[in-house]
C-alpha cells in the first residue's frame, strides 16, 4: 500500500470534502481516503498495483477542484470551484 498526500485547490466548505472524498474512493485500489478542509489536503492509501498517483489527481480533478502542484510532482495547478 502508498499513501499520496495532495494539497487540493478549490475547496470552500463541507460539501467540498465529500464531493473530493466520493471521487478518490471512486478509484479502483483506493482503501482510505482523509480529506482535510482546513489543511486543504487529502491523504489516500492506495495500492499501487491498481491505481496511480496520476489517477487520483485526475479524479480530484474530475470532480472540479485542483491539485497543487507545489505537493504533486508533475501537475498542473488549476483552480477549483465550490460545489454549493
Amino acid at each position: 500500500m502508498q499513501t499520496e498526500h495532495l494539497k487540493v485547490t478549490g475547496m470552500t466548505c463541507g460539501g467540498c470534502t465529500s464531493n473530493v472524498t466520493e471521487a478518490l474512493k471512486a478509484v479502483s485500489g483506493v482503501s482510505d481516503v482523509e480529506v482535510s478542509l482546513s489543511d486543504g489536503e487529502a491523504t489516500v492509501q492506495y495500492d499501487e498495483r491498481k491505481t496511480s498517483s496520476e489517477q487520483l489527481k485526475s479524479a480530484v480533478k474530475g470532480a472540479g477542484y485542483g491539485v497543487d502542484a507545489s505537493y504533486a510532482a508533475h501537475s498542473h495547478k488549476s483552480t477549483g470551484g465550490c460545489c454549493c
